[in-house]
């Protein structure tokens, strides 16, 4: 059966998506800035009481992945916690000026990860010939490459995860981006064997107080009592949708 990977910005959405029959989760904070590492706080919490694979994200700030010296040295430190906390895996990526695969950090980073499971996140939507990616990234030893096939979504970048899944001698072709349960049979007709997807909606706070004229969110318009969270029914539909997948493999293979 296909794999459900969950996108999760804080603990409690770990929990529902658990409970709610995910097989992986990619532990981040910071929604807002597409994901960075969670707080070693978080780390401990959600190492302690989710039995399922967890893998953190590594990246220290939002924006693109070309990572200065010092940024670079803060991702050696969070592989390092990551590893003494006894995660399986995490989620990395980094690019250079050019736009190209960094081998160089990346050899570092897979020196430091070593017995650790590595997907290449969605910087690689932002590399610039993303085959050639997939070559260095089989060459480097990657499980797995998170896309959205370069594109916004995963379904517009439909066309080239087809294509990387044709390629790939090692790396497993995770797609990501704006998959939903609408539009999962589409990635399961493609052949897909995992699929990353926040299954998520906005859900109001609990605050009955709401102090007006003051915004800690640099964007005015943001709605600061509102926020992110697993939807639990969302996570067990799409993978009631999986199940047929099975049956269908099963009889092309007999």
């Amino acid at each position: 059966m296909p794999k459900l990977e969950i996108c999760c910005y804080n603990a409690d959405c770990a929990v529902i998506a658990e409970r709610a029959g995910a097989d992986r989760i990619e532990l981040c904070s910071g929604k807002a800035e597409g994901g960075i590492t969670p707080s070693i706080g978080m780390l401990t919490w959600v190492k302690q009481q989710i039995s399922i694979p967890v893998f953190p994200i590594i990246r220290p700030r939002g924006g693109d992945f070309c990572y200065s010296k010092s940024e670079f040295e803060i991702m050696k430190s969070n592989i390092a916690q990551v590893r003494e906390l006894g995660f399986p895996g995490i989620a990395i990526g980094v690019l250079n000026e050019d736009g190209h695969i960094d081998l160089e950090k990346m050899h570092q980073i897979c020196h430091e990860a070593r017995g650790l499971s590595i997907t290449f996140h969605r910087a690689f939507d932002m590399c610039v010939n993303p085959l050639l990616g997939l070559q260095q990234l089989t060459d480097l030893g990657v499980d797995r490459i998170l896309t959205s096939g370069q594109q916004q979504t995963a379904e517009v970048g439909l066309s080239l995860i087809k294509s990387l899944i044709q390629h790939s001698q090692g790396p497993m072709i995770m797609p990501g981006g704006g998959i939903r349960l609408t539009n999962l049979h589409k990635f399961i007709d493609a052949g897909v064997q995992e699929v990353h997807t926040s299954a998520g909606h906005m859900v109001p706070s609990v605050m009955r107080y709401r102090k007006a004229g003051v915004n800690m969110n640099t964007d005015s318009d943001t709605d600061e009592f509102a926020q992110f969270c697993v939807d639990s029914d969302m996570v067990a539909a799409m993978k009631e949708v999986f199940a047929p997948s099975v049956v269908r493999f099963q009889q092309r293979v007999s």
